[in-house]
């Protein structure tokens, strides 16, 4: 949009320098010339014919003569006044512009933003060139990364400057799991450039810690670092939950422990079932099968005055 503008201001601008010129002339012209006459005596025209009535030769004729015996010279010479003629015409007709150009300073735009970097370069005098976009481990997406002229380069007003922008940090695809063990898995996990959040347990029929399935699951794209939930199997059901309603803490947790359990999470409830100290509920329930080293949570009695 700026293009015809400039043309405009230049083939204008061009025009005024002319006048003025052709003004300065003129009165120099008129100044110097009387001068020039008082001291310099008239001279008697140069007859154009000889004294026996011929012609008198032109200084050029010889030139003209040798040149009719070089026609490659002639078409060299009408070659290079063609290509000045069209530069000359290209330059201040086609393509006007200003004798002495504004230039204007490339500002730093590396690191902000696309917005903000298109409003520096307004600012500045100068338009956005083209526009790439490429993966960056550390730029967020959308900033600038690159540009080109570097900043401090002075250039003409209106210059285009390119940009790269970031695309973000490389997305790392997360590799299958299931069925590693979960150290092995642990690894694999790191050597993609992630991490392990935490590990779940859960009853399944692979065999104890062996990983069954991922949070997020296999294939999923994740950012550098982020983090994976394995979840691990802690073996087939194949333990029957004992009944510890009725029993102290103590003696429940010595009987998980024959049956291949482990008690968990104690709560305290005031009630009036059962006697105070003792199990009145238990997860999972009684009968249920589960998986050797199942964690059984249960809640004990407690008196209204406790």
């Amino acid at each position: 949009m700026k293009r015809p503008r400039q043309m405009r201001r230049g083939s204008d601008w061009l025009r005024t320098v002319a006048a003025r010129v052709r003004r300065a002339a003129a009165d120099l012209r008129a100044r110097v010339e009387p001068r020039l006459r008082a001291l310099v005596p008239t001279r008697a025209p140069r007859p154009d014919t000889e004294d026996g009535g011929e012609p008198r030769p032109s200084r050029l004729a010889p030139v003209l003569a040798r040149l009719r015996h070089h026609p490659a010279a002639v078409l060299g010479l009408g070659f290079v006044l063609t290509f000045l003629a069209g530069y000359i015409l290209a330059a201040l007709v086609l393509f006007p512009a200003p004798i002495f150009a504004q230039t204007r300073a490339v500002p730093q735009l590396i690191q902000l933003e696309r917005e903000a970097a298109e409003a520096r370069l307004a600012e500045a005098g100068l338009l956005v060139g083209e526009i790439e976009v490429e993966r960056h481990p550390a730029a967020p997406r959308g900033a600038v990364t690159w540009q080109s002229p570097p900043p401090g380069v002075r250039v003409p007003e209106g210059a285009l400057v390119r940009l790269t922008l970031s695309g973000g940090p490389q997305r790392v695809p997360l590799p299958d799991l299931v069925g590693y063990d979960v150290q092995v898995a642990r690894g694999l996990v790191e050597a993609a450039g992630l991490s392990v959040g935490r590990v779940d347990a859960t009853q399944a029929p692979a065999p104890q810690g062996v990983v069954v399935s991922t949070r997020p699951a296999t294939g999923a794209t994740l950012l550098p670092g982020a983090e994976v939930v394995l979840v691990v199997s802690v073996g087939a059901p194949t333990i029957t939950v004992p009944d510890l309603t009725g029993l102290m803490r103590d003696s429940a947790a010595v009987t998980l422990e024959e049956a291949g359990l482990t008690l968990g999470t104690s709560f305290r409830r005031t009630t009036t079932r059962g006697e105070p100290g003792t199990v009145i509920e238990q997860v999972p329930a009684a009968g249920t099968l589960s998986a050797p080293g199942t964690v059984v949570n249960v809640t004990i009695a407690r008196r209204p005055s406790e």
